[in-house]
């Protein structure tokens, strides 16, 4: 028979080409497989060894089809369903969905909760501010505390520890199910803060009086979360009171200091440039506690400041070349990449600080003048063991009178020599000095900048209202308890109103509460959205908030990690076909409009793909850095379907044991009252119908809905029920379960064996989140099946483990739309399917195959023929039925790349290339040879040197300061701990990836063709399953095709240049900056700009740099 010719004008193969690195090897391939297509136009057919007749291939496609769709149609009662919601369209009713009106009210709502949140933090700030100015300092105060670390500690003697008295703590469900106490806060702090210090003694004993304020907020906002004042001493007084368990080295090594939401509060946006003098004398430790001093001091910014690190010696030089000349972002990646290279300066030569100090002058000069930045404070912190020049005309030329820049000084190391020339720098700068002798001092002396930077405002009693960006909750806290719930916290400042210390601009810390991103985005409620639609939020940076496609956590062997970068995804790297950024444009602008856009939507973890037309709708929260979108699918995604019944009746059929409601769902709001809590959605719904507890609020439009889906789905029960009762034990024992769901998020289900004979028991189960519905999305079967054609049939392979499983798929979902018309208005109402085994499906087949025309007499042929290979696919290429069972669930193009490359090139399939710019990928080599050393005896000798030194001096370090310094040691012992780790170098990484994703053109129902495969040529045929997602293939295996590479559907990360990554690296996307600055303030005290720092040691650490040098590679 003539196969037919591959069509020239599409070459897809699935090999991608682009990476000029593997170009050579790339071309090669490609050549291959199109010389071997292109061959197949000049071998004569009569080179093929199997004829396959078209006839009977359609046969069997139709007959597999026809029993297929008895088989579902009866199991499932989809021609029931769809009756009973047509006998009800004439009192139906299908609503256009007006995006914009939705969209702000969405945001009112979410900007009334948000409000008060702002409200219950203002009342904590006005308690806060009230008991300082009504406290005396006492030097001598004695008073015990409830300390987070000590509550419920016994000793030896079985009587509690000094401020560990008994403390109640009890399981919450509105915190997380962790035990608290909500009468009464307990005060944390950090190792290295000691707790009996006159100032922390003082200011716990001040900020007793906010438990009352606490407790009262509670009551009045019970979605209230988590309340906490961070002192700027250094303790952190928490609401509910909470116990708080030390990592396994024994640290505390949280510092609510250096969270996001004190720093933001504690100053405005900052232009920072950090100069570190790299000449031979900063070798060693001194080397090493200026490295952890920019460490500490990149920890204090965030995204809505900008940053830059520039070295010298005897010339001056950007750590990161490609930033040459400018200021980049402190967003988490930068300021991640900035870590990295400063781990790597070694020093040399001699230091000249005046053309560094130019250098920063004139950046800062530039991004002021040319509007960039932050456009409000900046600074110069400037990191060296001493200083010979005359700076005074650098001043003179940059910085004087106007003094716009701040200049810190860090003196590195015990040497005083040079102390009060930076003292001068600083002083004369409107800045301030310190000397940082040891690891540990770094974290108290980098934080006395926020409390200059803060002074204007604190003069000014400015109490700004501050958002953070969406973070993972560490406060809580502890190694083991640590939440990975994404989050935004509103926080303000807290100031000394006493008259005495008002030049001096006094910041006694900040006050803050949580609002967990889950929580606020319920009041966008799913089923308001459509079948695809969704709510997103960002900020004014563009930095995503919330986003069902937002993918924060990493799995690392078994554990869930967050990325390093979770929290710096931009809207334009998951709304990524917005290549002009129009959206995000309008977005962070604060606008308020709508915007269109067809998008292609990854599904079932980027095996398949969707083409919507989306609409955009978008506006912003008021008094907030944040804006709302929210997303409408073109067509049924736009439209609501309202129907109507009475109660009774309506709540006659709820109260069937099949029926369950959408967990993530909010039909009534249960988390508020604890009374209510133990209900489910489903149990409140029927007490407020009822009025059993008239206190229930309830989303009377969805309860509507959902009435009147329970009694129109309600007839399935019983026929489902009749169905089980006559399933023989011999026939058809492979269809285990009909499910139905529908848009109001009802799901029904019905068992046609026995639970213990479930071959997916997580199928509509929370542990199988793809087959529910959630906050974010439908189910993939309901998702799937809408956009299917009327009465055709998606077919999905399902894992015993899971959607994520390994090993031969079990089972099949099959699923079908119920769409209802209005008006010449088409709705999707229902979705309705059933779970078979797999074995059931092959069965099916290899009997229909079994079929031959009439005229045929006894079949000549049959797919277990040893000369006949036969498939069936799904519309994505994956493999549903093989002769060989190990090739099940296995892409097409995996198993027989040169099938899968015709297909392409004839236009049956097509190539859809997706991009990923939240992977994890792997580093080629992270990590030196683990063989190295053996090349060199002495090598190996210097590393096992090395490393005893380094144990040593982290063991005097270790006993030094306990036994010395009030817990000193124990931030040196977290600092290296945590230094220790960071050269560990992960196995994954953050990268961008693309991937291709393989369609079916569903205008090719059927098709056949010959490949040529060198000494062979190998014949096949296409021909679709009707009413499915399914096709039937039916191939030559005689003739091998080994030659064509296999086509796989494999990301591959996207390698970019040294001149395109740095173009991206310095990229400056528009952003919004914030409402409020205080840079200065004439009132000022500037000569409160710092002074010596304790300079007393012990033997031990005075010896810690003879070993210094040890500590660098």
């Amino acid at each position: 028979m003539p196969g037919l010719l591959p069509n020239s004008g599409s070459t897809s193969t699935g090999v991608p080409c682009h990476q000029w690195p593997w170009a050579r090897a790339c071309l090669q391939k490609t050549a291959v497989i199109l010389w071997l297509l292109l061959s197949s136009t000049f071998l004569s057919p009569t080179w093929g060894q199997t004829k396959i007749p078209l006839e009977t291939v359609k046969l069997w496609a139709d007959t597999f089809g026809r029993d297929l769709y008895n088989t579902i149609t009866k199991y499932s009662g989809s021609l029931l369903l769809q009756k009973k919601y047509k006998d009800v369209e004439p009192s139906l009713k299908i609503k256009e969905v007006d995006g914009l009106e939705l969209v702000r009210k969405f945001s009112e709502d979410m900007e009334n909760m948000l409000r008060r949140k702002v409200e219950a933090v203002k009342s904590l700030v006005e308690a806060a501010e009230e008991a300082d100015l009504n406290h005396e300092f006492n030097a001598s105060l004695v008073f015990d505390y409830y300390n987070s670390v000590l509550i419920n500690e016994k000793d030896e003697k079985g009587n509690f520890v000094e401020l560990g008295a008994e403390f109640i703590l009890e399981s919450n469900a509105h915190f997380s199910n962790l035990r608290v106490n909500t009468s009464v806060s307990s005060v944390q702090l950090p190792t290295n803060v000691y707790n009996k210090d006159p100032d922390i003694l003082n200011g716990v004993y001040m900020s007793e009086a906010l438990n009352p304020v606490f407790v009262e907020n509670f009551q009045r906002d019970p979605t209230l979360t988590w309340q906490y004042f961070g002192s700027s001493t250094g303790f952190f007084r928490i609401y509910p009171g909470i116990k708080w368990t030390p990592d396994e080295n024994g640290v505390i090594a949280f510092d609510c200091r250096n969270s996001g939401w004190y720093i933001q509060a504690a100053t405005s946006p900052k232009d920072i440039v950090i100069l570190v003098d790299m000449s031979g004398s900063m070798k060693g430790l001194r080397m090493a506690i200026a490295k952890h001093t920019i460490t500490t001091i990149l920890d204090t910014l965030g995204e809505n400041d900008f940053i830059n690190i520039i070295a010298y010696n005897d010339y001056v030089h950007y750590i990161e070349p490609c930033f040459k000349g400018i200021l980049v972002q402190a967003d988490r990646d930068n300021r991640e990449h900035f870590k990295q290279l400063v781990d790597e300066l070694v020093v040399k030569g001699v230091g000249v600080v005046d053309q560094a100090l130019s250098e920063a002058f004139q950046i800062l000069k530039q991004f002021r003048e040319a509007g960039r930045g932050s456009l409000c404070n900046q600074a110069i912190m400037l990191i060296t063991d001493g200083a010979v020049e005359d700076y005074e005309p650098v001043f003179e030329k940059y910085n004087w009178p106007d003094r716009k820049v701040r200049v810190f000084t860090y003196l590195i190391g015990r040497e005083v020599t040079f102390a009060e020339r930076l003292k001068w720098i600083a002083c004369n700068n409107k800045g301030y000095y310190t000397q940082i002798s040891t690891l540990a001092d770094a974290q108290e002396n980098v934080m006395e900048y926020l409390h200059v930077l803060s002074r204007p405002m604190v003069i000014n009693h400015d109490h700004d209202i501050i958002w953070t960006e969406a973070y993972m909750d560490s406060k809580l806290f502890t190694s083991k308890t640590q939440s990975l719930t994404l989050l935004t916290t509103v926080a303000m400042p807290v100031f000394s109103k006493k008259n005495e210390t008002r030049s001096h601009g006094i910041l006694l810390g900040v006050v803050g509460s949580d609002v967990t991103l889950r929580e606020l985005m319920k009041l966008a409620p799913r089923y308001k959205l459509g079948v695809h639609g969704y709510a997103f939020l960002n900020t004014n940076n563009g930095y995503i908030l919330s986003h069902p496609d937002l993918r924060p956590l990493y799995r690392e062997g078994k554990k869930l990690k967050p990325k390093p970068n979770y929290n710096s995804v931009d809207l334009s790297e998951v709304e990524w076909e917005d290549q002009a950024e129009v959206l995000r444009t309008a977005m962070i602008n604060g606008e308020t409009g709508s915007f269109s856009m067809d998008v292609k939507v990854p599904l079932d973890k980027g095996k398949r793909v969707l083409f919507l037309t989306n609409d955009y709708f978008f506006t912003d929260i008021s008094d907030t850095p944040f804006s709302l979108g929210v997303v409408l699918s073109r067509g049924h995604g736009e439209r609501i379907l309202l129907g109507n019944t009475s109660v009774e009746e309506g709540l006659h059929d709820l109260l069937h044991p099949d029926l369950t409601l959408a967990s993530d769902w909010i039909y009534c709001i249960t988390d508020i009252d604890p009374d209510h809590r133990k209900l489910s959605q489903l149990e409140a719904m029927v007490r407020f119908l009822t009025g059993e507890d008239p206190d229930l609020e309830c989303d009377e439009e969805l309860v509507r809905e959902v009435l009147f889906d329970a009694v129109v789905t309600a007839p399935m029960e019983a026929y489902w029920t009749a169905l089980a009762l006559n399933i023989s034990e011999e026939s058809e024992q492979g269809v285990e379960l009909a499910f139905l769901g529908t848009r109001a998020g009802l799901l029904r289900s019905t068992l046609f064996v026995g639970s213990e004979k479930l071959s997916d028991r997580k199928f509509l189960t929370p542990a199988d989140e793809a087959s529910i519905f959630t906050m974010d999305h439908f189910p993939l079967w309901y998702r799937q099946a809408s956009e299917q054609p009327p009465g055709s049939f998606v077919f999905n392979l399902r894992w015993a483990d899971g959607p994520d499983g390994t090993g031969t798929p079990v089972s099949v979902t099959v699923s079908t739309a119920v769409a209802v018309t209005v008006e010449e208005k088409a709705a999707i109402a229902a979705a309705v399917g059933i779970q078979m085994k797999v074995e059931f499906l092959q069965r099916q087949f290899w009997a229909a195959t079994q079929q031959c025309s009439a005229e045929d007499g006894q079949c000549p042929q049959s797919c277990e023929d040893s000369d006949l290979d036969c498939f069936i696919i799904d519309n994505n290429g994956f493999i549903l039925i093989s002769e060989r069972a190990q090739e099940t669930g296995r892409f097409l193009g995996e198993v027989d790349g040169a099938l899968m490359t015709q297909l392409l090139s004839m236009g049956a399939f097509s190539q859809v290339t997706m991009y990923d710019y939240q992977a994890m990928c792997k580093a080629l080599d992270p990590h030196h040879s683990s063989a190295q050393p053996l090349v060199s005896p002495i090598s190996a000798l210097l590393t096992a040197t090395r490393w005893l030194v380094k144990e040593l001096l982290l063991f005097l370090l270790e006993w030094s300061a306990w036994g010395s310094w009030h817990n000193r040691g124990g931030d040196a012992k977290a600092v290296f701990h945590h230094s220790h780790k960071h050269k560990k170098q992960d196995l994954l990484h953050p990268c961008d990836t693309e991937y291709p994703v393989f369609v079916h053109q569903t205008a090719v129902q059927e098709t056949n063709g010959v490949i040529a495969c060198g000494t062979c040529q190998k014949m096949f045929v296409m021909q679709q399953i009707p009413s499915s997602n399914l096709l039937l293939l039916v191939t030559d295996p005689t003739c091998d095709c080994g030659a064509f590479p296999p086509v796989l559907q494999e990301a591959t990360e996207v390698k970019y240049n040294a001149s395109v990554k740095c173009d991206r690296m310095r990229s400056q996307k528009p952003r919004r900056r914030p409402d409020s600055c205080h840079a200065f303030h004439p009132e000022e005290n500037a000569q409160d700009c710092g002074g010596a720092s304790d300079t007393s040691a012990s033997l031990l650490l005075l010896l810690l740099p003879l070993g210094a040098c040890m500590l660098l590679p």
